[in-house]
């Protein structure tokens, strides 16, 4: 488990495997039986949120800490069944610009297998703009 931190536990994070500042980044995720709907499919929700999730360790990986990468849009093409058991997500940058880049990534099973593939359109925020945000909407939560 990574960090002990609440969303990594719902999405059976087990390790981030690699970040590379020219903007890859590879994940391992345990996909649950408790992921799955009928016939033991992982829900495709969860498959969206690894790969998406793996796209934001790489957009932070080649723009550093002064970013929040926000996606813009995340298309996903699925192609085989994902099952209970490890699964990696592996992204990269496609294009990079100064506020929005474009990335890839896909989901592979232990053997290899290209579960899903998806392309992604990210903003890349100002930290201090988007923490200022946060703060501020939660004040008006009270």
């Amino acid at each position: 488990m990574a960090d002990g931190h609440s969303l990594y536990e719902t999405m059976g994070l087990v390790r981030i495997v690699s970040t590379d500042p020219a903007g890859r980044a590879s994940l391992e995720y345990m996909a649950k039986p408790e992921q799955c709907h009928s016939g033991g499919v992982v829900q495709g929700g969860f498959i969206s949120g690894w790969i998406d999730a793996a796209i934001a360790h790489a957009a932070m990986a080649k723009n550093g800490a002064g970013i929040v990468p926000m996606t813009l849009e995340l298309k996903v093409s699925y192609f085989a069944p994902t099952r209970p058991g490890l699964v990696v997500a592996e992204a990269w940058v496609e294009r990079h610009g100064r506020q929005t880049s474009f990335y890839e990534g896909h989901l592979l099973d232990e053997k290899g297998t290209v579960l899903a593939k998806a392309t992604s359109t990210i903003l890349l925020a100002d930290v201090q703009r988007v923490m200022a945000a946060s703060r501020k909407a939660l004040e008006g939560e009270g």
